[in-house]
């Protein structure tokens, strides 16, 4: 069934096609679509990229909706942080618009609980759809009763299981924020949960709502759970912002993949932000053969900017102003873009965090930063206080941690697993792989090489000097001083009142991590 490709047309052609497929005869009883989301990200409007947008995002679900009989919307998680409409509300927006487009179903993603448990839980009194989650325990934490472990829905003679699986939160969910919360292993619990739903409950097919990425260094991701999964026939993902494109021969390749019992399953993504809708359609009189689904990405774009649902308009006017009120507050001046991924802001970070070390302490050998914790880019021109904040939307705060040498070497073998991460310029290192393993490798600071028996005092951000993503090198040291301000504070007092005011917004270009053969 290919009807809704017909309707990728300009926006004017695709508004007058939605009341005439509205009218018509459903076009296939015995389909079901499940449209699918990940790691949206509080991305409201369209992007720097002009992709994504939820008015966007509405037309084509509509569309879908008047030309299919059975459709469910799904969401894997990590629907907030980002852009200044969690900044400045919490993620209340986010739950809002979430009801408007009629998500079915979602999951939690990590950054669901930013602000802890207890917030996430106020939040999610206002969430409509049902919630999922079948390796978390939450009996003993604010999310109690909130959440189930499974569901199961019929559609005709035809019975879908749904599940949840969820990352384990140490070392990616800050300390303190997920209280109560007890993890369960991911591959055991959603092969049990799943043999339950095909055994006992007798559902044709089990979908996973995964937020565990679909192939983490070291972990288990999406792809780890497909190959060693039994009962699973669909696994749609987040996380890892992969975009899992089956139009391409690598997507092809990397979304179908075959069980312990040699049976095919699809896993899929979205990417991030909201720039692809996830499209699956099952075909119901094929469930329990080898076929697989049909899948496409729907790419969210200027296509469909004709199209406006009063609900959504006025849901979103409620909060834009205050979000362009910060977008016009200018700060400072960048004479380049640069990207969130780009070496110039990572070490523009990874210095600034270096220099606030210093003012916190004065003793301050050097500074390490992740790249996740930068979200947005910086466009060449004038640059606002809403940019900064987009740019380093987390709170967190600046620390200062007392370490071994030796406990920094483990920190580095984990950013090197990643390719580096940030690192303030008075340090350069290597990488290797090597057994299908990372290394960090000639690691020098002032020119001089890491001792591990020395101890160093290093600037960081408090996310990493509590273990977060996976550095748990840091648990191992001392904090001994910490900004009593955000980062994205910090920032501002740095361009309006501090050492930066006046100067651009720039980082240097050189490359700080060097990988290496062996």
């Amino acid at each position: 069934m290919r009807l809704f490709r017909n309707i990728f047309v300009p926006a004017i052609a695709a508004t007058m096609l939605f009341g005439a497929i509205a009218c018509g005869e459903k076009a296939n009883k015995n389909t079901l679509v499940i449209l699918h989301t990940n790691d949206t990200h509080s991305q409201i409007e369209p992007g720097d990229d002009n992709l994504g947008g939820v008015m966007r995002r509405k037309a084509v679900i509509d569309s879908i909706r008047a030309a299919e009989k059975n459709v469910l919307l799904v969401d894997a998680g990590d629907a907030v942080q980002g852009t200044l409409f969690f900044y400045l509300y919490g993620g209340l927006v986010e739950q809002e618009i979430m009801n408007i487009l009629g998500v079915d179903m979602r999951i939690l993603g990590n950054h669901e609980f930013d602000n802890g448990s207890d917030s996430l839980a106020a939040v999610l009194k206002h969430s409509e759809a049902l919630k999922l989650s079948s390796n978390y325990k939450l009996d003993g934490s604010a999310l109690d009763g909130m959440f189930e472990p499974y569901t199961i829905k019929k559609f005709g003679d035809r019975k879908i299981g749904f599940i949840g699986i969820n990352l384990n939160p140490e070392g990616m969910i800050s300390k303190g924020n997920y209280d109560g919360v007890e993890f369960l292993p991911i591959v055991a619990t959603a092969n049990l949960m799943a043999e339950k739903l095909k055994k006992e409950d007798k559902v044709d097919a089990v979908v996973a709502l995964s937020h565990i990425g679909y192939n983490p260094a070291g972990l288990v991701g999406d792809s780890v759970l497909a190959l060693n999964s039994r009962n699973i026939d669909i696994i749609i993902g987040g996380h890892s912002h992969d975009v899992i494109d089956p139009a391409t021969e690598k997507g092809a390749r990397r979304s179908r993949m075959t069980n312990l019992d040699g049976k095919p399953v699809l896993v899929v993504q979205t990417g991030k932000s909201g720039r692809f809708l996830g499209k699956i359609e099952i075909d119901l009189d094929s469930i329990g053969t080898d076929a697989l689904p049909d899948y496409e990405l729907i790419r969210i774009d200027g296509r469909y900017d004709g199209y406006r649902d009063e609900a959504l308009a006025e849901s979103l006017k409620k909060y834009k102003s205050g979000v362009d009120s910060l977008m016009q507050v200018w700060v400072t001046y960048a004479p380049a873009s640069m990207s969130n991924k780009s070496t110039e802001l990572q070490n523009f970070f990874a210095d600034y965090v270096m220099l606030r070390g210093k003012e916190l302490d004065g003793k301050t050998d050097f500074a390490i930063i992740n790249k996740g914790s930068l979200r947005a880019d910086i466009p060449q021109g004038k640059v606002s206080e809403g940019h900064i904040i987009n740019m380093e939307p987390f709170r967190n705060y600046i620390d200062v941690v007392e370490l071994k040498g030796s406990d920094i070497k483990d920190i580095f073998d984990v950013m090197a697993s990643t390719d580096g991460n940030g690192i303030s310029g008075n340090v350069r290192a290597s990488f290797v792989r090597k057994d299908g393993k990372a290394y960090a490798d000639d690691i020098t600071i002032d020119g001089k090489p890491l001792d591990p028996d020395r101890t160093y005092r290093v600037a960081t951000i408090d996310y990493l000097a509590k273990g977060g993503d996976y550095m748990t090198g840091f648990t191992r040291g001392r904090v001994i001083a910490e900004s009593p301000n955000a980062v994205f504070e910090d920032l501002l007092h740095y361009f309006r009142e501090g050492t930066g005011k006046g100067k651009d917004f720039a980082g240097s270009p050189e490359n700080r991590w060097t990988p290496i053969k062996k």
